[in-house]
């Protein structure tokens, strides 16, 4: 018997069958990542599972492979769809839909991807032409409910990828609609960045049984591959300048701006193609086609440089990013976690910048704080600006004297509006002056 401290892993371990491992022997994967390693045998055990895994440690496979095995192995004679894969975004339903195909090249495996800004007739005669797998966002899967609902009653497996973003977009109640129209015997599967989220675990208490808990991360994981820098900023303009010499001397192969809203990305991209450099375009309000076509120039580096909402924050799996700069300093530490780890992706070296105005200080210390890390901080000498941060700080490294200054105003109108409802009670009965009530 193999010493397990001594020997190295292998996919052939896990059983699976020939076409499977010739497939993996193709795609060059030789072996199993920590998550595939403890997911695959409890998947293969048909236990339910909930999964802490971050995007980039190889959690398609540990689910796909497994999943293909089963279908492989226990073919099932019920006519319908087999496996169910619901993920947040159109990218990163592309993403696993490449994938699986690629993973089911030596089988006879159909498989069907449901998003919108695609055609709604195809997506639904892959709905109902024995298609084994089915990967889907949630809102164009319910559009095509609306046609029918028994797609997934002899469904085997349910797969719920990214659960925490899907929460996050607002997915909550399309997500349990669509998990209730499922076989009730099924095998469900949930992966999460992060065990931590509230959402989480309450979802995972509606839809899993006794469920095995792989937990590989957390929130808090110190990204040691990924250099934090910040840089401070006096104002939008400066920033534009910074943003423009980041990315004309900065070495990387592909960079990654983000910011918070689309109309910033709008501007943005205008402004970095001005400085001359190959730039896209990513947010939700942009064309299916022509996000596909800006992810295939960027994937293939005819674009080097892409801007984008958080939209891209999760999912996107490119290689060769190995910078990040954030314009606009995330809402949260989530979010902030969400945006670096599209660099430094297995093993490799990657660096972010968040550029800081005044305002942005105690948002950025807040998730320093939510981190336990402090950023290097960083000047370019040719931008020196006159913003140094805060001359006094709190504990928590937030500027210190920056309580809101306005809290007793806050707290007369709270009573104002008790008097206002106190007032209501009390019409058609002996009217009692609003002064007279300020006084009791």
């Amino acid at each position: 018997m193999q010493n397990p401290l001594t020997s190295t892993p292998s996919f052939t371990e896990f059983g699976l069958d020939n076409r499977l491992l010739l497939a993996i022997d193709k795609l060059g994967f030789e072996t199993p990542t920590p998550v595939q390693q403890q997911a695959i045998p409890a998947i293969l055990e048909h236990r339910d599972c909930l999964v802490s895994a971050e995007t980039g440690s190889g959690k398609t496979a540990a689910y796909l492979l497994p999943l293909m095995q089963k279908l492989l192995v226990s073919p099932d004679k019920a006519i319908g769809i087999k496996a169910l894969i619901l993920c947040p975004t159109r990218e990163l339903a592309q993403q696993i839909f490449g994938q699986c195909q690629q993973f089911s090249e030596f089988t006879s495996l159909k498989t069907g991807l449901i998003t919108g800004g695609s055609d709604f007739k195809k997506q639904q005669t892959a709905l109902t032409h024995n298609t084994d797998i089915i990967i889907a966002t949630p809102g164009r899967l319910l559009e095509q409910f609306q046609l029918s609902t028994t797609y997934f009653q002899h469904l085997n497996v349910l797969i719920l990828d990214e659960a925490d973003r899907m929460l996050d977009m607002g997915f909550s109640d399309d997500v349990l609609r669509i998990v209730e129209l499922c076989n009730n015997q099924r095998q469900t599967l949930l992966f999460s960045a992060t065990l931590t989220h509230f959402g989480v675990i309450k979802i995972a208490d509606k839809v899993l049984k006794t469920p095995k808990v792989v937990a590989l991360n957390t929130l808090h994981d110190g990204h040691s591959n990924i250099t934090q820098q910040l840089l401070l900023a006096d104002d939008h303009d400066h920033k534009l300048k910074l943003l423009a010499w980041l990315l004309q001397n900065e070495t990387y192969d592909k960079a990654l701006v983000f910011a918070n809203t689309r109309l910033r990305a709008q501007e943005l991209y205008d402004y970095v193609r001005g400085t001359g450099l190959r730039t896209g375009l990513l947010h939700g309000e942009i064309d299916q086609k022509d996000r596909n076509r800006t992810m295939a120039l960027y994937r293939d580096g005819v674009v080097n440089t892409l801007v984008a909402t958080d939209l891209a924050a999760r999912g996107l799996d490119i290689k060769g990013i190995n910078l990040v700069i954030n314009f606009d300093i995330p809402r949260n530490g989530i979010d902030y976690i969400h945006r670096i780890g599209r660099t430094g992706r297995a093993d490799e070296q990657g660096t972010t910048i968040a550029l800081v105005k005044h305002t942005e200080w105690n948002l950025m210390a807040g998730i320093e704080r939510f981190l336990n890390q402090q950023f290097i901080r960083r000047t370019i000498k040719e931008l020196v600006g006159s913003y140094q941060g805060p001359k006094k700080l709190k504990t928590s490294g937030k500027a210190a004297g920056s309580k809101d200054k306005k809290e007793p105003l806050k707290k007369a109108a709270v009573k104002k509006v008790k008097i206002r409802e106190r007032d209501k009670k009390n019409v058609g009965k002996r009217r009692i002056p609003s002064n007279k009530l300020a006084e009791e």
